[in-house]
Formats: structure tokens, C-alpha cells, sequence
């Protein structure tokens, strides 16, 4: 599974085509951004900001991030609800996938996390839309892995929800304190980390010998090959959410 590199951010805005969802969980941009009608704009700290955070948006000035999401009518940062986003849902075009074929509408605010103590495995089932086998959150006390976090609205959250079939393939959950170390660029943890994780047998994690895989181990084309069985869990204290968080 690519992972965020750790070299220098990209400064200057990017096409979300140009890091393909294909095959599954895609690739990523080694930086923070905000993807708006096929364009993302990077994301840097930047401590003089109110919201801490800095727009590179090209030609245009450069802003704060609460500034530049009230110009496109956007709800600011501090009211977005944190989705950590360990799969497909980092990946630039796939988040095109998302307005295209299930309406998300808005900016998408996605930033680069380090995160210790939980990683991405490949689950026992398949995704139905293209049979290509996705990840599943599992407990790794010790380990670290660079992922994302989704700074979502409660509308793109709930488009979140359809993508992952909540309530039958994910659930979404609140991490319990201390499960995780999830640390953005800037340095700070954000607090009530949701989640999806695995929501029945045939999605949870897949294990070959007795271990579930690792999705940074393996590629997708060898994922496929993988034969085991279903996990009895994912080993993560978490409460499952009903209804709104």
C-alpha cells in the first residue's frame, strides 16, 4: 500500500487525476490538501492562520483555511467531524469517484497523519463495485504507519457512509483514547477520531497463518492471491456509532 512519503509537500495546486484511484487503495500526494472540483490545493501549518493552516492555491493568494473554505460556503474546520482515512479514501481521484457517482459536494479537507498503534490490512472480503480486495483497520500496538484524516461535514459524511456500505460491509466508530497516536503535520492529535471498521466476518481482516497482511507488505495484484481465513476481530477498543455522531 503506497504510504505518505515524508519529502517536501508539492506547493502549487495538483490535478486530482493525476494520483489514479487504480488499482485499489490508489495513490497518495505527500502533503495535506483540499480537493475542490477536480483541483487540489495543498495544505501546509501555519501557525500565524487562525485555523493553523495555510492554502496554496496557485496564482491566487494564499490563505488561511477557514478563510478560503467561507469563500467557497464551506463549513470551517473546527466544525468538521475527523474520519481517519487509511484505504482508498486518501486517494485524490478517488474522492472525483465520490462527486461523480455519489454526490459529495463541497471541499474535502483530507491531512496527512502519522499514526501508531493501528494500521491497514487487506479484509477477507472483496469490494463490490470492482471485486478488488480493500483494507480493514486492525490493532498494532507499536506500529506506525502515515495514513490521512478527513475532515468531513456532516453531508460528506454521510456519503462516506454509502461508500462504505455502513452498517453492512463497515461501522462507523468512535476510537477509544488511547488506542491510537494520530498526529497531523502540524503536530496536534485530533480528539473523537472516527472510523470504519470492519462490520461483519467476511470483512474483517484476513489471515494467512494465523497474521493478518498488512496492506504496505503487499499490492493489490498479490492481495487477490491471498488465501486464509476471517478474523474473529480487529483487535481495536472502540463504540460503534448509531445514527449521527
Amino acid at each position: 500500500m503506497p504510504r505518505l512519503p515524508s519529502t517536501a509537500p508539492a506547493l502549487a495546486p495538483f490535478a486530482a487525476a493525476d494520483y489514479p484511484e487504480f488499482p485499489y487503495p490508489g495513490s497518495r500526494p505527500g502533503c495535506s490538501f483540499v480537493h475542490l472540483g477536480g483541483t487540489c490545493y495543498p495544505l501546509l501549518p501555519d501557525v500565524t492562520m487562525p485555523s493553523g493552516w495555510r492554502v496554496v492555491a496557485g496564482d491566487e493568494s494564499e490563505s488561511c483555511l477557514d478563510a478560503w473554505l467561507a469563500h467557497h460556503g464551506a463549513e470551517p474546520l473546527g466544525s468538521r467531524y475527523p474520519v481517519l482515512a487509511y484505504g482508498s479514501n486518501a486517494c485524490p481521484e478517488k474522492i472525483n469517484w465520490l462527486r461523480s457517482d455519489l454526490g459529495l459536494t463541497g471541499p474535502a479537507v483530507v491531512m496527512r497523519a502519522s499514526c501508531t498503534g493501528v494500521v491497514a490490512a487487506w479484509s477477507a472480503g472483496h469490494r463490490p463495485r470492482d471485486g478488488q480486495r480493500p483494507a480493514v483497520l486492525v490493532a498494532a500496538p507499536g506500529a506506525s504507519e502515515h495514513h490521512a484524516v478527513w475532515f468531513a461535514t456532516p453531508d460528506q459524511r454521510r456519503v462516506l457512509d454509502r461508500c462504505e456500505g455502513r452498517g453492512s460491509r463497515y461501522r462507523l466508530v468512535r476510537l477509544a483514547d488511547g488506542v491510537a497516536t494520530i498526529r497531523l503535520d502540524d503536530g496536534t492529535e485530533p480528539r473523537h477520531m472516527l472510523a470504519y471498521t470492519a462490520a461483519s466476518n467476511e470483512m474483517n481482516p484476513l489471515l494467512v497463518d494465523g497474521y493478518p497482511v498488512r496492506c504496505a507488505e503487499l499490492d493489490q495484484r498479490s492481495a487477490l492471491a491471498l488465501r486464509g481465513t476471517p478474523a474473529r476481530s480487529d483487535g481495536l477498543r472502540c463504540t460503534e456509532i448509531t445514527g449521527e455522531p
